[in-house]
């Protein structure tokens, strides 16, 4: 779950690697549901940039997801390969990621009398690890995109599954797309839409509108379907440097015991200063 998915594709979309002339490096924390006791916790730091003349892109992206008595350390390597298609280009990549997960089963308990469950009590996960791989496209111009992507089509779970348990991993499926539109000298408008699907869950929605104030400011918010309203901002403090923050406010009974979730983004363009300063401020 994050929410300032459209400043850096490559969280959601393999193929998104690679798709600036130059590299990237980018820092993300996000904190979920506030003041619940285990509450999601996900740090991501995320490289990548083009080779092989622009055909191909690489990347690395490494994620950490602390859920409840779950914690999985992810380390993935993306490629993509791209293709020039009318005004714009065609990429396709794929995704290899090792997860290191584990699972303190033995910590549940019984909600009728709040004792250790004991069909857990020795069925603890300690570091297995577990390859995945997944998929993605994504068409490209100056100022419109849109994905899909599966970021996992398979992963090798069959070392933490506990009894008759059903498949801790599913595939998700994401679709999004946005366009930018510069109504003034001073003001872009990026409406933007991320279509979730999983198996067995509600089809999610993520509808957004991000402003861009004098080429520097992004100011936006969003609307996630069944959970929250989102707010945004994004500063450019250089053409290289630009720093990120969401806050999202709970739209379910939860928000009478959490404070929301925020998520805080930094990110760092490297390559030549002239390249970058003219492809400056990014859309994408």
């Amino acid at each position: 779950m994050l929410s300032q998915y459209m400043f850096n594709g490559l969280l959601l979309n393999p193929a998104y690697t690679g798709t600036h002339p130059y590299f990237t490096a980018n820092v993300l924390h996000r904190s979920q549901w506030v003041q619940f006791d285990k509450a999601p916790s996900t740090q991501i730091v995320s490289f990548d940039g083009p080779v092989a003349n622009d055909r191909l892109g690489v990347g690395l992206l490494i994620s950490n997801d602390a859920i409840g008595i779950t914690n999985q350390l992810e380390i993935g390597g993306n490629v993509s390969y791209k293709l020039k298609l009318g005004n714009g280009k065609l990429s396709f990549g794929l995704r290899a990621a090792v997860s290191n997960y584990s699972a303190t089963l033995s910590e549940v308990s019984l909600a009728q009398d709040n004792t250790p469950d004991p069909v857990y009590a020795q069925a603890d996960i300690r570091g297995q690890f577990i390859p995945k791989f997944g998929f993605g496209m994504y068409y490209y111009r100056e100022k419109f995109y849109a994905g899909l992507s599966v970021p996992t089509i398979y992963a090798a779970e069959d070392k933490i599954l506990v009894g008759t348990n059903p498949e801790y991993f599913t595939q998700h499926f994401y679709f999004n797309t946005g366009v930018v539109w510069s109504v003034a000298p001073m003001l872009d408008v990026k409406p933007s839409v991320l279509v979730k699907y999983v198996q067995n869950a509600p089809v999610e929605v993520d509808v957004n509108c991000n402003l861009l104030f004098a080429k520097k400011f992004w100011l936006g918010a969003g609307y996630r379907t069944g959970d929250a309203l989102v707010g945004m901002l994004e500063y450019n403090i250089t053409p290289q440097l630009r720093i990120g923050y969401a806050y999202d406010y709970s739209l379910t009974a939860m928000r009478d015991y959490a404070n929301g979730s925020h998520e805080i983004m930094i990110a760092l363009d490297l390559g030549r200063v002239s390249e970058i300063k003219t492809r400056s401020p990014r859309y994408f």
